[in-house]
């Protein structure tokens, strides 16, 4: 597996390694291109010099045929130069987000503080911003090549004016390299603030609809007003100092290109040199404000492109969110076990099922219930966690992924639905007969469902499923973790969404999917709905991050205490 890299420089400079042929093939035609703009005027002062002066036609048409050849070099170098360049630059993009996505996707995920759309921001405006580098690194090659060139004919033409030409052009480009750590700061700050903007646009799309539930619009846009006004900011913080740059280029290089023409045509008058030299002089003083501004401009996009490359390899140094081993049980499945486990609010909990079991579990405090969902499905780091979790008789932490994927499905309070239609959302490896989804759909209810729409299970679903209703969701996430059928399954409050009567029939059907006579599927319930603890063989009940009552949801209700968490 190929290393991420771990600086934003090695990211930078690992554009020009692995596009070295196409890059290389861009650098030497556009450095053609400009060297060929820099003959231009000199060739323009020969043919003053040796047919215009002496009206000679026959050097004329030599000299003027020779200026055509000159174009068609530099017409075809800056063509297919770009051509070449623009290609490394999409591919490296392309590269790039791919990298990110293979990052974001990997099979034991990734820990960070990331928002959704700060992730998307990484793979879009970041990606871009650094890919351009491909592009920009040709472009101050060709005109570092073409500025040299112009020196060497301008010291040929005459010593004063190239030992000014050699030691002006450094002194204006370190000028203007005052303005670069600025830009490189400016540019992650706004790369940061905007992408926290989008991510905080993205969950407030996503959570819509419980915005609306809850009256929460007004605190949203206030929130959402907020971030934006300090992306603008740090826009408008940026765009200063890219215009600061701007602005120092151009002043200091026509400051230094009006010196040159005046010492020129000071030589001139003298007769140091001639009018053809002097026309070639003056046009190269002309020519050299574009390579010397493309300079500057190199320089300001590489500081903002070191700002988005830093990013992204804060992003792909992150480490992974589940801590993995490289071992499998052997054997028929023994149950998912927790030995005197404290992490956040859970203190000392203890707690294990058979294989077969119907577990369910009431926990008082939401953060806690969130907190054993986390454990057990791997995302809490091993320095937060103390005491042991196993499953079929392994340490967690130390089971492959597959064998994880395999034994233990965790399926958290809001699960994630795809673009696509509900089958691929139900059973996304199309691995199931009709008659077998038949049955998880009925067992969820999620039938219901299928029937509203003339499709029926090829109905289309939009991303995170927002056109479906939320207790829609849950049974069709529900459908999805019946259908992997794995070992043990952990469901967190798969029925808040859902009426009374639908919660019974999914109680019922989970029953009947999951724990027929003689199965050996362990299931973990973990919530304070009474329909579905009914069907539970046995329930735990935790108060203070530890089990403080264990029975059946019948022998439970005696217990006011537990009464009032079950029916609250």
């Amino acid at each position: 597996m190929r290393q991420a890299p771990t600086s934003a420089r090695d990211l930078l400079t690992r554009i020009i390694r692995r596009h070295r042929l196409r890059l290389t093939g861009c650098f030497a035609l556009l450095a053609m291109w400009q060297i060929c703009e820099a003959l231009v005027p000199v060739l323009i002062g020969v043919i003053i010099d040796q047919a215009v002066a002496p009206s000679d036609g026959r050097a004329l048409l030599i000299w003027g045929g020779a200026l055509v050849v000159l174009f068609g070099f530099l017409s075809y170098g800056y063509r297919f130069g770009s051509r070449l360049g623009f290609g490394a630059m999409q591919q490296e993009i392309h590269l790039l987000r791919m990298e990110i996505a293979d990052h974001t996707l990997a099979p034991r995920g990734v820990r960070t503080s990331l928002l959704t759309g700060e992730t998307v921001s990484l793979a879009t405006s970041d990606a871009e911003a650094v890919g351009t580098v491909a592009r920009s690194f040709g472009s101050a090659i060709a005109s570092a090549a073409s500025v040299i060139l112009s020196a060497v004919i301008l010291l040929r033409t005459d010593l004063v004016i190239g030992l000014v030409v050699l030691i002006g052009v450094p002194l204006v480009l370190a000028a203007i390299q005052v303005v670069s750590p600025a830009i490189s700061r400016r540019s992650h700050v706004q790369q940061s603030r905007i992408a926290r903007t989008s991510g905080t646009a993205t969950d407030f799309v996503r959570g819509l609809r419980v915005l609306k539930g809850v009256g929460a619009e007004d605190a949203a846009t206030a929130r959402y007003r907020l971030r934006s006004q300090e992306a603008k900011v740090a826009g408008i913080h940026t765009a200063r100092s890219y215009g600061a740059m701007e602005g120092l280029t151009t002043g200091l290089s026509g400051l230094f290109l009006a010196v040159v023409a005046l010492i020129a045509g000071l030589r001139a008058l003298d007769g140091t040199i001639t009018i053809g030299e002097l026309v070639a002089v003056v046009g190269l003083t002309q020519f050299l404000a574009e390579p010397l501004g493309a300079l500057g401009r190199v320089s300001a996009q590489v500081a903002g492109a070191h700002a988005s490359a830093q990013r992204i390899v804060d992003f792909l140094q992150s480490p992974p969110l589940i801590e993995t081993g490289d071992r499998t049980p052997i054997g028929r499945a023994t149950g998912l076990s927790l030995d005197d486990v404290h992490t956040g609010p859970l203190d000392g909990l203890t707690v294990s099922s058979r294989p077969g079991e119907l577990l369910g579990l009431v926990v008082e405090d939401p953060g806690a219930a969130g907190t054993l969902v986390r454990l057990l499905a791997g995302e809490v780091a091993a320095d937060d966690l103390k005491g042991d979790v196993s499953l079929d008789g392994e340490p967690l932490s130390d089971l492959t992924v597959a064998a994880r994927r395999a034994r233990l499905l965790v399926s958290p309070h809001h699960p994630d639905l795809f673009e696509g239609t509900l089958r691929s959302n139900v059973d996304p490896r199309g691995t199931h007969t009709g008659a077998e989804l038949q049955q998880v759909l009925a067992a969820s209810v999620a039938e219901d469902v299928v029937h509203l729409h003339a499709e029926g299970l090829d109905q289309p679903v939009v991303a995170d499923a927002s056109t479906l209703s939320g207790g829609q969701r849950q049974r069709v996430a529900l459908a999805r973790a019946l259908t992997a059928r794995p070992a043990t399954l952990v469901l967190h409050d798969p029925t808040t969404a859902v009426d009374a009567v639908t919660e019974q029939r999914i109680a019922e059907g989970l029953r009947g999917a999951r724990h027929p006579e003689g199965s050996d599927l362990t299931t973990w319930l973990i919530t304070s709905s009474p329909a579905l603890l009914a069907q539970a063989d046995r329930v735990v009940v935790l108060r203070g991050g530890r089990v403080v009552a264990t029975g059946t949801h019948h022998e439970l209700s005696h217990d006011a205490d537990y009464r009032d968490l079950v029916l609250r």
